[in-house]
Parts: structure tokens; sequence; C-alpha cells
């Protein structure tokens, strides 16, 4: 994992410089997804669905049967092969009738597993109410979980699932279409020099003059009137806009997994680092002592045990060094020839920041 740490930022130093292009770097104001949600019933369950006292389970198949004809009072409800569920999926901006969506689904009562599961027929309604698209489908758990006479094997999570392509877009989405006379275009990540750099570099390929950064975010673009009338071709010339945008000194740390992934210009002071290892180790044994003849003994005398405890203190030789005005990455590479174990690695980070010699910023995730 080091090694590939250690190739990631040499590839972003190499990366460093090159030029994106500003299809890349954002969208134009108005292109976002929108957020759909309902309820369902996952049916084929083998015994690993809701049980009966879940309610809610009872009278969601309760209302289902009814649909065919069945009346199926709630309280006569019996089965833990059904299990009741939130199902939840993303509109895209620019969807249409007939397009295929993602569908996630998780359980919502006391099932233990929905593996093998079939979600039966339901509606994805978007925030005002309105049904956008309908899920139905076998889902893909991509775990299980087995348990008999008190013992359990699980893998993942088996009471989350999803279905691939498992929603029908049933009302289209189209966004409102910028004013003919100028679109904004939204960054991804806020920041005023690569604003500037992409006003600069619109203006330099596309017509001086037609953009000016509004702020970190957003720039504003004044369409041509010779393309006012082609919103599509102008916008097609816009994300083919080439610009190199500046970057942020950050090193993101997983502590769960060890990862270290880091910018290879992320600078550093010159600092000393020392960091060692204390290992405790106390064992305790636990032996019996009794007289060799009970029968000769007088009275008061009985079996006594005795605890003998042993401690061993280790101190490794842990790393000290001083490191130099540098990078990150040479830090990183240095403690690598040191044998340093990459939780070790993340520990002393943390500690470099916090005495100020790490000059970007450290998220830990």
């Amino acid at each position: 994992m080091l090694a590939l740490v250690l190739a990631t930022a040499s590839l972003a130093c190499v990366a460093q410089g090159a030029p994106l292009r500003v299809k890349d770097l954002g969208k134009v104001q108005g292109w976002r997804e929108n957020v759909l949600v309902g309820t369902g019933i996952v049916t084929g369950l083998a015994g690993t669905g809701d049980s009966p006292g879940n309610r809610a389970t009872r009278q969601a198949l309760s209302n289902v049967l009814s649909q065919f004809n069945l009346t199926v009072a709630p309280e006569q409800v019996n089965s833990r092969n059904v299990a009741v569920v939130m199902v939840s999926a993303s509109l895209p901006g620019f969807a249409r009738e007939g397009d295929t969506l993602d569908v996630s689904v998780t359980s919502t009562g006391d099932a233990r597993s929905l593996a093998g599961g079939n979600l039966l027929l339901s509606a994805l309604r978007a925030p005002n109410g309105r049904v956008y698209a309908l899920a139905q489908g076998p889902l893909a758990i991509g775990g299980h979980r087995y348990d008999a006479n008190g013992n359990v094997v699980q893998k993942n999570h088996p009471t989350a699932g999803s279905i691939p392509n498992g929603a029908t877009v049933e009302v289209g989405m189209t966004p409102a279409q910028p004013a003919r006379s100028h679109v904004t275009f939204v960054l991804a990540e806020p920041d005023y020099t690569t604003a500037s750099r992409v006003a600069a570099a619109i203006n330099a390929q596309l017509g001086a003059g037609l953009a000016h950064a509004r702020d970190a975010s957003g720039i504003e673009i004044e369409v041509p009137p010779a393309l006012r009338g082609e919103p599509v071709s102008f916008l097609a010339r816009l994300e083919s806009v080439t610009v190199e945008p500046d970057r942020r000194a950050r090193v993101v740390i997983n502590e769960r997994t060890g990862t270290v992934v880091s910018g290879g210009d992320v600078r550093i002071s010159r600092v000393a680092i020392s960091h060692g290892d204390l290992k405790i180790n106390i064992a305790t044994q636990n032996s019996v002592s009794q007289p060799a003849y009970l029968d000769r003994v007088g009275p008061g005398v009985t079996t006594a045990v005795i605890s003998n405890t042993t401690v061993n203190v280790e101190e490794p030789t842990g790393v000290g060094f001083l490191a130099g005005a540098g990078t990150v990455s040479d830090l990183v590479q240095s403690l690598a020839r040191l044998k340093t174990s990459t939780r070790d690695i993340i520990s002393i980070l943390r500690a470099v920041k916090a005495a100020g010699a790490l000059h970007g910023e450290l998220v830990v995730q």
C-alpha cells in the first residue's frame, strides 16, 4: 500500500501542469440530479424477512393483496418471507421517459437478510410528492447471513442491496434552459485562482470579454450574439476550453484502512521527528498448592491458589531523524526506508501538522 501511495504521489507530480477541459472542473448552473425515494416490499426471502410481529410489514402485505381481490386482515398475515424496504434513486437532469436508473434498497424492519429477494413494483417520488419512476426486480446483495442453533455467519451487509437499471423513468426531467444571452459555469471545488484562470482561458479561446469570475465558484459567461440561437453548439465549445487549474495542498488520511494519499507538492518545513514504541506484556500464571498428605494435616489447612505474574517491558528502537525542508512525498519515502509502518506514518504526519510544519490541509477520514 505504501508503494502505491508513493507511486500516486509521483504521478501527481508528473500530471501537475497538464491542462484540463472546463467540463472536468464543474458544470453549467441548473444541471443537477434529483433525489427519488419510496417504500416497497421484497418477497421471496427464505425465512429471513421481517418477523410476524412487525405491524408495518403486515399492513403493507395486506394492502398489496387487496389490490388483487384478496381480503386478508393484517393480523392474519404470518410470514417471514417478505420485508418492508426503502427504495431510493437519483434522477439525472436530462432524464427522459423510458430511461433506466440504478436503485438502492435498504431494510426498514427486523429482516435478517434480503438475499434472494425480489422487489415488487414501487413508486419513486420526488420531494414534491410526484411519481417520477417505478422500480422493481431482483436484488443484488453482495453478502449473506446464515444462522442456526445460535451460530451466525455473516458477510457484508445483507440487509442492503441494489437493482442495476431497476427503475424506469415515467416522467422526464428537463432542466430549465439558461438565458440565451449568458450562462453561469459553477466549479465543483470553489477556488479563486482556478475561477480566474477559467475566465481568462475562456476569453483567450472563445473571445475577449466574454467571461469574468463572479466569485470563487461561479464564472459569468456572455453568449456571443451569433451563437445565441445555437446554445448547444456554444456550450460544446465552452466545455472544450482547456485550463490549468490550481490545486490545494492537501493530505488525506484514512485511519481505518491505513491509507495516506498526498499531492507530491505538499510542502513541509524543517522538523525534528522522534517516534518510538513501548510494549508492556503482563502474563499471569495460576498454580495450585496443597499438602502432600491431606489425612495427616491439622484442621484449617486447605488448598491454595497461587498467582505468579510476570511483567515484560519492550522498547524497540524508534524513529528519530531531522527532516529538512521538502515535500510530504520526501518525508514518506524517508520513513519507508526506515521500515516505518503505515499507521506510524499517519501518527507522524498528524504530529507534524500539529507542530505547524506541514503547510497544507490535513483531511482525516
